[in-house]
């Protein structure tokens, strides 16, 4: 498969480099899209520097924005699938194998879980291990579905999921959750591997403790006000027509 990692950015300069010397160590054979979510600082600048295409959003947009115009990329430029890889090295590249191993058999989207029974022990408060159990159950009960980790951002998608969120990705913080519940009512074929997470290797989380306790709040009431199930629709346009008719996003190359 023809596959592109995508790397969504704000402000990374600290611990992007390392990341792109041990992805391209690790998986010379992926391309790499750093999605510069209107950075200020270095980042789209040392992601040139080492080779890697850079897409620069005039603003900050929040993760969503970031990767919804790294799915249209992938799209309009022919990828046959995509990983979504963090660009403050807290994803192991070793694992990208396994993520993609299920989209070669056939699967839609594959999440890499941090709590899956093989996976390494990843320590979280108690705070929020208790919000995530709650998303876990909101997602069970609104997809149908029981994931270990609804909120992992180390995941593979095949191109009929990437023309899917090109149009329809979520732009809110926490849009991970948001996105796995969508992709089990479109029908799309989910699953779940076991991944390690590591300690970010420079630099500051995006999101402090009180913001990430309004975040995981507004998703609660999102997901208990906004979706509802429906059965798989009408089969989706082909990747090509994504690729002639929508506009492109405003990025700087």
């Amino acid at each position: 498969m023809r596959t592109l990692v995508i790397i969504p950015a704000y402000n990374e300069q600290a611990a992007l480099p390392g990341t792109l010397a041990e992805l391209r160590g690790t998986h010379p054979e992926l391309d790499i899209v750093v999605v510069s979510d209107g950075s200020t600082d270095d980042t789209a600048d040392l992601a040139r520097k080492v080779g890697v295409e850079v897409l620069e959003l005039p603003f900050n947009l929040g993760i969503g924005g970031a990767l919804r115009t790294g799915f249209l990329y992938a799209v309009r430029e022919g990828y046959d699938a995509a990983v979504q890889f963090d660009a403050d090295g807290q994803h192991d590249p070793n694992g990208i194998a396994d993520l993609l191993a299920p989209i070669a058999g056939g699967a839609n989207m594959v999440v890499g879980s941090r709590f899956a029974e093989s996976s390494s022990h990843y320590e979280v408060s108690g705070a929020r291990r208790g919000a995530m159990g709650l998303l876990r159950v909101a997602v069970q009960l609104l997809a149908g579905r029981t994931f270990t980790d609804t909120s992992s951002g180390f995941r593979a998608f095949d191109r009929e999921v990437l023309q899917f969120f090109a149009r329809n990705y979520p732009s809110e913080y926490m849009e991970s959750v948001e996105s796995l519940i969508l992709a089990n009512l479109e029908g799309f074929d989910v699953v779940e591997v076991p991944a390690n997470m590591r300690e970010r290797s420079a630099g500051l989380p995006s999101a402090r403790r009180f913001r990430l306790a309004y975040h995981y709040l507004r998703l609660l009431l999102v997901l208990g006000a906004g979706f509802r199930r429906k059965p798989r629709p009408a089969p989706r346009p082909q990747p090509d027509a994504l690729s002639a008719g929508d506009p492109a996003p405003q990025v700087h190359r």
